[in-house]
C-alpha cells in the first residue's frame, strides 16, 4: 500500500493555508490517555463536564471517525512523530517498563526536528514512552524542551512507577516537584505559550491521565502501591477526566489572554480506546483490541484562521494524518515520505471527504489480531473458529453483524488488501521489535 501524501502536493497543500493565515501558526497538540470515545459532553458524555474541551468543537471541526494508530500507548505515539504507520520502526505494542530496547531510532523522521528546522520552539509535557535510553529522549528527536515521563504511566502524585522508580524528567535528568501531575503539565504549558508567544512554537501536551492509577486531583494521600494501583471507579474517573478539562481550558485561555487564538492550531485526541472506566459509546469492545471501542477516538481541530467553526467532519482519519496536517500547516517539508495524509483541505470543505483504506496489526505471544477499514467496510481477522468477521460500519458501527457470508467477495478483496499492507510492513526491517 503506498502513501499517498507526495512533497508537490504537500508544498500546494501547505501554501494554500498560508494564503489564509497571517502568520506561520502555532501548533499545539494534546494526546489524553486512554480515553474513551464517549466520555466528553461534546460527543455524548451524560456524567462528565468538559467545557473547555467542548470549545475546541464549538469554534473548529469535530471529526466522527477517528482512528488510532494502535489501540495502546507506544504504537500510536510513535505514528505520530513519524507521520508513518509504526510497524515500520518495530513499535507495534507498549514498551515494558524500564527496559533498554526498544526505542524510537533517532534516524526516523520526528515532527518536533521538522518543525524545529523550520523556525519552531519545540516542547513535549507529558508522556513520551517511546524509548528509555538517552538516544531515544524526546531532545534526541527535537524537542528543545521535555518535562513529563519516558515511561507509560506513573502515579500522579509521587511521580512512581509501579515497580516504585521515580521517573519523572525535567529534559534527560531526574527531577522531583510535589504535586498532581496533571496540574504540572497544565502550568507548564502555559509557561511554555508565554515564553514563546513572539514566535512559532510547537507544543505536544501529552497528558498520562486518564490511564491507572486513577487518582482524583487534590487526594495527595491516594498514593498507590502495588497492591492498589488499579483500583478505581468511574466517579474517580469523571474527576480526572474534569481536571484534564480545566487544564486544557488553561492553555486555551492563555491563547486568548495574549492574542494567539486566531493563529494557533489545536488538535485533540486520544491515543486509543478507553479502559473498563470509560465510556466508548456505541462501540465495542475496549483498548487493547482492534474492534471499534480500541481504536477509535474523538478527534477536535481548531484554527480559526483557516478552519471554519462549529463543523462536524465524517472523514475517516488517523493519527498520523494529524502530523501530515500539521507540517502542511507550518509549511515544513517531511524528511520521509509519510503515510499519513493532510487533513485541511477536507476540514476546510475545500475537498469532499475520501474513501480511506486503513490496517492495523497486533502481533503479540497469545493474541493476534488484524483490522482493515476500507470506506463503510471494516474485516477483522484473528484466530478464532470464525477467521474473517466483516462489518459494514455505517450501518452496524457496534460491530454486532457478521456479513462474510453475505458479502465473501468484499471480505476476499480486503483480505488480499490487508496481506498486501502486512508484507510490506514487514518488509520495512525495522531495527525493534515490541512483542
Amino acid at each position: 500500500m503506498k502513501a499517498v501524501l507526495y512533497t508537490s502536493i504537500f508544498l500546494m497543500l501547505a501554501g494554500a493555508a498560508f494564503a489564509q493565515s497571517a502568520r506561520k501558526p502555532n501548533v499545539i497538540f494534546i494526546l489524553i490517555d486512554d480515553m474513551g470515545y464517549a466520555d466528553l459532553s461534546s460527543f455524548g458524555s451524560k456524567d462528565i463536564r468538559t467545557p473547555n474541551i467542548d470549545r475546541l468543537a464549538k469554534e473548529g471541526v469535530k471529526l466522527t471517525q477517528m482512528y488510532s494508530n494502535g489501540p495502546v500507548c507506544t504504537p500510536t505515539r510513535a505514528a505520530f512523530i513519524t507521520g508513518r504507520y509504526q510497524q515500520r520502526v518495530g513499535l507495534e505494542w507498549a514498551i515494558p517498563a524500564r527496559v533498554t530496547e526498544p526505542g524510537l531510532p533517532v534516524e526516523e523522521g520526528s515532527i518536533a526536528r521538522m518543525l524545529k528546522n523550520n523556525g519552531y520552539a519545540t516542547a513535549l509535557l507529558g508522556k513520551w514512552h517511546l524509548g528509555y535510553k538517552p538516544e531515544f529522549s524526546p531532545n534526541a528527536h527535537g524537542f528543545d524542551e521535555f518535562f513529563g515521563i519516558p515511561s507509560g504511566n506513573v502515579d500522579l502524585y509521587s511521580h512512581k512507577e509501579i515497580n516504585g522508580d521515580h521517573t519523572l524528567r525535567e529534559q534527560d535528568k531526574e527531577t522531583f516537584v510535589e504535586g498532581y501531575l496533571t496540574d504540572h503539565l497544565a502550568r507548564r504549558s502555559v509557561e511554555f505559550i508565554r515564553r514563546q508567544k513572539d514566535k512559532p512554537f510547537f507544543l505536544y501536551l501529552a497528558f498520562n491521565a486518564v490511564h491507572w492509577p486513577f487518582q482524583r486531583p487534590n487526594r495527595p494521600d491516594t498514593v498507590r502501591t502495588r497492591e492498589t494501583w488499579f483500583d478505581g471507579t468511574r466517579a474517580d474517573y469523571i474527576e480526572m477526566m474534569q481536571s484534564l478539562d480545566r487544564g486544557v481550558g488553561q492553555v486555551l485561555d492563555t491563547l486568548d489572554q495574549l492574542g494567539l487564538a486566531k493563529d494557533t492550531l489545536v488538535v485533540f485526541t486520544s491515543d486509543n480506546g478507553g479502559e473498563r472506566l470509560s465510556d466508548m459509546g456505541p462501540y465495542f469492545n475496549t483498548k487493547g483490541t482492534l474492534w471499534e471501542g480500541g481504536i477509535h477516538v474523538p478527534g477536535l481541530a481548531r484554527w480559526p484562521a483557516v478552519l471554519p467553526k462549529g463543523k462536524v467532519s465524517n472523514q475517516v482519519a488517523i493519527t498520523m494524518d494529524w502530523t501530515a496536517m500539521i507540517l502542511a500547516a507550518a509549511g515544513a517539508r517531511p524528511e520521509r515520505q509519510l503515510d499519513g495524509v493532510n487533513l485541511l483541505p477536507i476540514l476546510q470543505g475545500k475537498q469532499a471527504a475520501q474513501d480511506r483504506t486503513l490496517c492495523w496489526r497486533i502481533d503479540r505471544a497469545g493474541f493476534r489480531q488484524q483490522a482493515i477499514r476500507s470506506g463503510k467496510w471494516k474485516l477483522v481477522t484473528q484466530p478464532t473458529s470464525v477467521d474473517l468477521l466483516l462489518f459494514d460500519l455505517e450501518r452496524d458501527p457496534g460491530e454486532r453483524r457478521n456479513l462474510f457470508y453475505e458479502q465473501q467477495a468484499k471480505a476476499i478483496e480486503l483480505r488480499g488488501k490487508l496481506a498486501e499492507w502486512d508484507k510490506e510492513m514487514n518488509q520495512s526491517k525495522p531495527r525493534f521489535s515490541v512483542k
